[in-house]
């Protein structure tokens, strides 16, 4: 269940300023690559976790194609100061829309992801906050288009792994939809239709934990405003976004029809926008699919997999939480909830359900699907202080 925690937005960054054969190196794929599944788990933030080496050290990694060039976090123990130069700053998700944040680069000498090898090129280095993934521990690096972009890329996400193989193969039988790498933004592009509207262009984003995210003029095109809506949170790398929260009755892509899809719109501003793009795909969406991005061949396979045909979870309570240890704190109230009505507030912490304590296993256990009971459950939500509040579950959107 994860639905209450933040579904968190990577950045799409800005090219470091450094010539191009220093910033990509040289990826090969091993004989063997289409045996070496590279197995993986889904943060409480969507995002595809796993394990990979930089200069022969263990990291831990998120596959985030919405990335143009591979980030280094700044307090990774691969990460050193006395080699990383400054290097102006990049646009990423978050904040007022226009986020900036500070980056450094980093010379690289290999990086291996199963059978996988870059020699050469290098990392921007930035900060990666921990909330960005949903979880309470940070990861190393997020890889990303210039590492992952010549070759196909194949996610089972019901198995939980996934490799990368020569672009042009073709492993498994799904519906078709254009894909290709942008030349200016340099990362992973599609398109959808709504009510017959072609959105265009969307970035295919794994790190982007939610399903769709379009912007405000192309959540105009696609009729969000006729639906019921709410509001929600996300967090990236230039802080905290809020945005409107529907449920789309159906998106296309390429020839898949996909019902009932959890959609966000940016603010006026956003971050689409100031890239110039319609909205993202992001692995919220993606896994319920087998998929092939393989830009280098123009395509994306989607393979529908168990849950593909499930609606979306919605909450029944209006609140979005984030696990800190043994309790919940509060991150958003959603507009026109129960929880809004009831006069809860962002930074409320709550250390019991129901008289249960909140465990270090909360977000995979019973107890978190509280946030999405049916209609007309009370639940009793103990907070930290000692008190008591009653919450009576309601569907508002």
């Amino acid at each position: 269940m994860r639905f209450l925690l933040p579904l968190a937005l990577f950045a799409s960054l800005a090219a470091p300023a450094v010539a191009q054969g220093q910033r990509e190196g040289v990826v090969t794929l091993s004989a063997d690559s289409e045996a070496r599944w590279v197995p993986f788990d889904l943060t409480p933030g969507n995002q595809i976790r796993f394990a990979a080496t930089l200069d022969g050290r263990p990291v831990t990694a998120i596959l985030d194609t919405g990335v143009s060039y591979s980030v280094l976090a700044k307090g990774s123990a691969a990460a050193d100061a006395a080699r990383t130069t400054a290097n102006g700053q990049a646009t990423a998700i978050g904040g007022a829309g226009n986020g900036a944040v500070a980056i450094g680069w980093q010379a690289t000498r290999t990086l291996g992801i199963g059978g996988l090898t870059r020699t050469g090129g290098g990392v921007t280095v930035a900060d990666l906050p921990a909330l960005a993934t949903g979880s309470a521990r940070a990861v190393d690096l997020l890889v990303g288009r210039d590492v992952t972009g010549g070759q196909a890329l194949d996610i089972d996400y019901a198995n939980r792994r996934f490799r990368l193989i020569p672009s042009g193969r073709l492993p498994f039988v799904g519906a078709l939809a254009p894909l290709s790498v942008s030349a200016g933004r340099r990362v992973y592009e599609s398109a959808v239709s709504i009510g017959g509207s072609r959105v265009a262009p969307v970035i295919v984003d794994t790190g982007d934990g939610s399903a769709l995210t379009l912007s405000a003029a192309a959540a105009k095109i696609a009729g969000v405003d006729r639906l019921p809506t709410t509001t929600t949170v996300s967090f990236g790398l230039a802080g905290e976004t809020v945005s409107t929260l529907a449920i789309l009755p159906a998106v296309t892509i390429g020839q898949q029809t996909i019902r009932n899809v959890e959609t966000r719109v940016e603010p006026a501003g956003g971050f689409s926008e100031t890239i110039g793009v319609a909205g993202r795909i992001g692995s919220g969406l993606l896994q319920n699919y087998r998929v092939l991005l393989d830009p280098a061949a123009g395509r994306m396979v989607l393979q529908p997999g168990p849950k593909a045909d499930e609606a979306p979870l919605r909450s029944t309570s209006g609140l979005l939480v984030g696990l800190e240890r043994d309790r919940l704190k509060v991150l958003h109230v959603m507009r026109g909830g129960p929880a809004a009505a009831a006069g809860w507030r962002p930074g409320d912490l709550i250390c019991r359900i129901d008289g249960q304590p909140i465990g270090a296993d909360y977000p995979t256990s019973a107890l978190a699907k509280w946030s999405i009971g049916a209609p007309g459950t009370v639940v009793r939500l103990g907070l930290c202080d000692g008190s008591t509040r009653p919450l009576t579950l309601a569907r508002f959107y």
